[in-house]
């Protein structure tokens, strides 16, 4: 077995069970867990010092996967996935099948389709949802790579992905809120 198939093995078995791992995505060291899992999301906001009131961004494997837990994906979304030029997370309207915890007081998920190969192969090996904020305390700076990232991050969580410790974090994704009423509104750019 690989370096990455060993690491993603690791990540499933710890997601599985509820747990959180700490990994590199498309744009920064991310703290992860099951998205459906309402216990797991707990543990994420417990860990970040967060109001459950904010809410969390959510990867996806593929365009399938986005399909299974949005009500309706916006024609337009597509467009804007195929023409963006780096990691984009895009607020959808009325997500199904997650954490309700995970989930925005007005019923919208932020929801990124990852463009990392790990992320997107772990996702698709454990076949849903993985929630992925950054790994730092509310408030706090993002860290800018892996050894920027705090102590009380780095023993909070379950599983620490063992690959691109090197690597220094791209640019965050840009944000962008499509309303099934047509409306678009960029949130980040």
């Amino acid at each position: 077995m690989n370096d990455l198939t060993i690491e993603i093995n690791n990540c499933i078995e710890v997601l599985s069970k509820g747990g959180l791992i700490l990994y590199p995505t498309d744009t920064v060291w991310g703290i992860g867990c099951d998205a459906t899992n309402e216990l797991a999301v707990k543990k994420v906001y417990a860990l970040k010092q967060r109001e459950d009131s904010k809410a969390l961004i959510c990867l996806v494997g593929n365009d399938a996967m986005l399909e299974r837990h949005v009500d309706q994906v916006p024609e337009v979304a597509y467009d804007i996935l195929d023409l963006a030029t780096k990691p984009t997370t895009i607020v959808y309207d009325n997500p199904i099948g997650l954490a309700k915890n995970a989930i925005a007081k007005d019923n919208t998920l932020a929801i990124r389709v990852a463009s990392d190969k790990f992320c997107q192969y772990l996702i698709n090996k454990y076949k849903r949802p993985i929630i992925s904020t950054s790994a730092n305390i509310a408030g706090e700076p993002t860290p800018k790579g892996f050894f920027e990232i705090s102590k009380p991050i780095l023993k909070g969580v379950d599983y620490i992905v063992n690959l691109q410790h090197d690597k220094k974090n791209g640019p965050p994704s840009s944000i962008i809120k499509l309303s099934n009423d047509g409306t678009v509104k960029v949130i980040r750019e």
